[in-house]
C-alpha cells in the first residue's frame, strides 16, 4: 500500500502542471474575467447613475434585510450554492480535458523516451504502475478540481459582497447563509460515482497509450469514430433492432466522452418537483441519493466492466510491448 501511495504521489509531481496548476489558472482567469465584469458594471452604472447600486436601488441595507422572509433567505442561499456547483463544474470540465490527454500519454511517453527501462528495473509491478495512473486520473485530479472550484466560487462571492458593501448594501449575512462545506462534501462524495462512470474512457485511452506505437491520439479518436461511421453507413445496428444513434451514444460517446462530469444523469431516477426557476429546488438536483440512483443502470456497469477489461489490456501491453 505504501508503494502504491508513492506511485500516485509520483504521478502528481510529474503532472502537477495539469492536475494542480490547470485548475488554479482556470480559476484565476475566471475570477479576473468576473472582476473585469464588476469593474465594467461600476463604470457604466456610474455613468448612467452615480447611485445606481445601493440605497436608491435596494432602499438601504436595513430595508433589504427587513423585507427578506426566511423563504427568501433560503432561496438566496440556494442560489449561492448553485454558483459554487457551477464554478466547480467549470473547473471539473477543464480537468476532464487534462485527464484525457494525461491518459493518452501515461503509458506511451515512457516508452517513447525509454524511461520505461528505468521503471522496469525497479521492484514495481506493471499492475501497480497502471492502477496508480488510473487512481490519479479518476480520484486525485477530480478531488483537486472540486476543492479549487469551491474556493474560486467562495472568492467570487466575497468579491461581490465587497462591491455591494461599498454601495452600502450588506450581503455578508446572505453569503454566510450558503453552504460551501456541504457543496465540497457532496462533490467529493460524487467522485466514486464519477470514477465508475469514467472507467470506459480512461480504460480506452490507457489501452491506446500502451498499445499504439505512435500517435495514440489519432488511434484513440479514429477507431471509435471510424467504427461509428461504418455502422451508420451500413446500418449495422439494424440487425439488433437498434439505430446508429445508439452506437454513437453508448459506444463512441462512452469511449471518448465519459470524463465529462454529470454524464450519468440520463441514467438516474427522475427527480419529482424539480423547478428550473427555483434555486432551492435546483439544489435538490445535487442530492446524493438522486445521483447514486444511476448505480441501478445496467449501462453504467457494462461500461465499467468494459473499462476494467481495457485497463487489464493496458497492463498486459505494458508488460509485453517492446518497441525496440
Amino acid at each position: 500500500m505504501k508503494t502504491f501511495y508513492w506511485l500516485v504521489k509520483r504521478e502528481f509531481w510529474e503532472t502537477k502542471g495539469g492536475f494542480f496548476w490547470a485548475p488554479v489558472v482556470t480559476g484565476i482567469v475566471f475570477l479576473v474575467l468576473n472582476g473585469m465584469g464588476l469593474v465594467l458594471g461600476e463604470v457604466f452604472g456610474r455613468r448612467e447613475n452615480p447611485h445606481w447600486w445601493g440605497g436608491l436601488r435596494f432602499g438601504g441595507d436595513a430595508q433589504l434585510q427587513a423585507h427578506m422572509r426566511p423563504e427568501d433567505l433560503q432561496q438566496v442561499a440556494a442560489g449561492v450554492d448553485i454558483m459554487f456547483y457551477a464554478v466547480a463544474g467549470v473547473i471539473l470540465c477543464v480537468t476532464a480535458i487534462v485527464i484525457f490527454f494525461y491518459c493518452l500519454g501515461a503509458l506511451y511517453d515512457d516508452r517513447r523516451d525509454r524511461s520505461i527501462l528505468f521503471w522496469k528495473s525497479l521492484p514495481l509491478s506493471d499492475t501497480s504502475t497502471v492502477l496508480s495512473k488510473v487512481a490519479s486520473a479518476l480520484l486525485l485530479a477530480p478531488a483537486i478540481a472540486v476543492v479549487v472550484g469551491v474556493i474560486v466560487a467562495l472568492v467570487l462571492g466575497i468579491l461581490i459582497a465587497i462591491v455591494a458593501a461599498i454601495h452600502g448594501v450588506g450581503v455578508w449575512s446572505l453569503l454566510m447563509a450558503s453552504h460551501p462545506i456541504r457543496v465540497v462534501i457532496n462533490m467529493i462524495l460524487l467522485i466514486p460515482l464519477y470514477a465508475i462512470w469514467a472507467l470506459p474512457t480512461v480504460g480506452w485511452l490507457l489501452l491506446c497509450s500502451a498499445w499504439a506505437r505512435g500517435k495514440p491520439f489519432l488511434w484513440a479518436i479514429a477507431l471509435p469514430v471510424g467504427a461509428g461511421v461504418i455502422v451508420s453507413w451500413f446500418g449495422l445496428m439494424g440487425i439488433a433492432g437498434l439505430s446508429s444513434n445508439w452506437f454513437w451514444k453508448n459506444v463512441v460517446g462512452r469511449l471518448l466522452g465519459s470524463l465529462m462530469p454529470g454524464g450519468w444523469i440520463g441514467n438516474t431516477s427522475s427527480l419529482a418537483g424539480l423547478d428550473d426557476d427555483n434555486p432551492a429546488s435546483l439544489v435538490k438536483g445535487m442530492d446524493l441519493a438522486y445521483h447514486y440512483s444511476a448505480l441501478a443502470s445496467p449501462a453504467l456497469w457494462i461500461g465499467a466492466l468494459a473499462g476494467a477489461a481495457m485497463i487489464a489490456g493496458a497492463i498486459w501491453f505494458r508488460r509485453w510491448r517492446d518497441d525496440t
